[in-house]
């Protein structure tokens, strides 16, 4: 350097010339060693970390490599080969070499703080693949030590740029806490309901959860520190905020995953004109339906005891008889009962309910073993279908509101 600001001397330079042709040199010089320390970095050492990740058989690695966490910390080394080498290559009290070590200083921080993200990440990922109990909220917490770690850097770097100490800013957060609470209130609030959310167990991801006012029905893809992201039925995905799902109300599905069965629960509708009590010839026609069979055969022994010990006879008004409507309740108790896709161990009944415009509604309530929704759906179908089917066998009707096709049989 000596050497070229003589020649340059010799030839009437400047000494304002000489002293920028100087720095600038030095400046080049400063950024040529970064972009060596660069390459080295992103090639050599990456490339040596890389081989040495394949041939390990720890599963850690290959995350810590999936989420680079090894390539943000290699990218330290042009800011710290830029720290070194400014005071020695410039004048050490000169403004450009302040500048160069603030900005190297700055840069570090950051990547610092990339570096550590990249880290929580794959705890987070080790945490999903090993975690038997899923309730623990340690996204949000993740999220909670990136935002942080991140503050930190945002504060060293404004601590490097005003050439004050760390603490000096900290100590002026207190003052500014109504703001940061103002604008945090959100992530806040979805800390404090991640908290509540966990110890209460209210929800997981995985869980199918129904949120109308959000129209939100799906599965939980993820739990977030500020929002809940709800995959719809439809493919649609829907973000909620945090404190939604403990400031209101929501319905959540995860007990009937994990019970022995889902609840099927519909009403068949009579016609009341059509019940009516039972003959003896009725009852024997029905004896052909082989799971009703040995109920009929009871109920007229029943009968028969009864007319007997009231000296009566069996036909007589007084006597105790049977309905249509109730032997069609006894036939699906027992088709229900004998059904190989319903769940036994769980409730399973068949009842009236108040009659209404519509007849006398029949409510069956039972559970499917097969909890899975196009099987389910098929399973529900199926039992109706016969029911419906076989409604005529015990001259019962069906209500349902006249149609066409009924006013054009009756004026026929």
């Amino acid at each position: 350097m000596d050497s070229v600001l003589d020649f340059l001397a010799t030839y009437g330079a400047s000494q304002q010339t000489l002293n920028l042709v100087e720095k600038s040199s030095g400046i080049m010089l400063i950024i040529i060693i970064a972009l060596i320390a660069h390459y080295v970095a992103k090639y050599p050492i990456t490339s040596l970390i890389e081989k040495a990740v394949m041939k390990s058989r720890n599963k850690y690695d290959d995350l810590l490599q999936q989420e680079h966490v090894f390539t943000k910390a290699t990218a330290i080394l042009p800011s710290i080969a830029i720290i070194f080498s400014a005071p020695f290559i410039l004048d050490q009290d000169h403004a450009a070499t302040h500048l160069l070590i603030i900005a190297a200083k700055c840069t570090i921080s950051f990547q610092v703080a990339k570096t550590i993200s990249a880290l929580l990440n794959v705890i987070n990922k080790q945490y999903d693949a090993i975690a038997q109990e899923r309730y623990i909220p340690l996204n949000p917490i993740i999220q909670i030590m990136k935002l942080t770690v991140y503050l930190v850097a945002v504060i060293l770097s404004i601590s490097y740029i005003i050439d004050r100490s760390p603490m000096y800013l900290l100590s002026g957060l207190g003052a500014i806490a109504a703001a940061l609470m103002l604008v945090f209130q959100d992530t806040i609030k979805g800390f404090a309901a991640s908290m509540q959310i966990s110890a209460n167990k209210m929800v997981t991801v995985g869980d199918w959860v129904e949120l109308p006012k959000y129209g939100a029905d799906g599965d939980v893809l993820e739990i977030g520190l500020t929002t809940v992201k709800i995959q719809n039925f439809d493919k649609t995905i829907v973000t909620v905020p945090t404190y939604a799902l403990t400031s209101g109300s929501f319905k959540n599905w995860h007990g009937m995953k994990v019970s022995g069965g889902r609840r099927i629960k519909r009403t068949i509708n009579v016609d009341t004109n059509s019940i009516y009590f039972y003959q003896l010839d009725d009852l024997e026609k029905l004896k052909h339906l082989t799971i009703l069979a040995p109920y009929i055969e009871e109920k007229l022994n029943e009968l028969t005891a009864d007319a007997t010990k009231k000296n009566i006879a069996t036909n007589d008004i007084n006597a105790r008889q049977l309905t249509n409507i109730g032997t069609f309740r006894a036939y699906i108790s027992l088709y229900l009962k004998q059904h190989a896709q319903v769940n036994h161990a769980m409730t399973c009944m068949v009842r009236q309910l108040p009659v209404d415009a519509k007849g006398l509604p029949l409510e069956l309530y039972f559970f499917s073993k097969d909890k899975r929704w196009i099987s389910y759906e098929g399973i529900q179908a199926d039992i109706f279908d016969h029911l419906y089917a076989i409604a005529p066998i015990f001259n019962l009707r069906i209500f349902q509101l006249p149609s066409g096709y009924d006013w054009h049989k009756n004026n026929h």
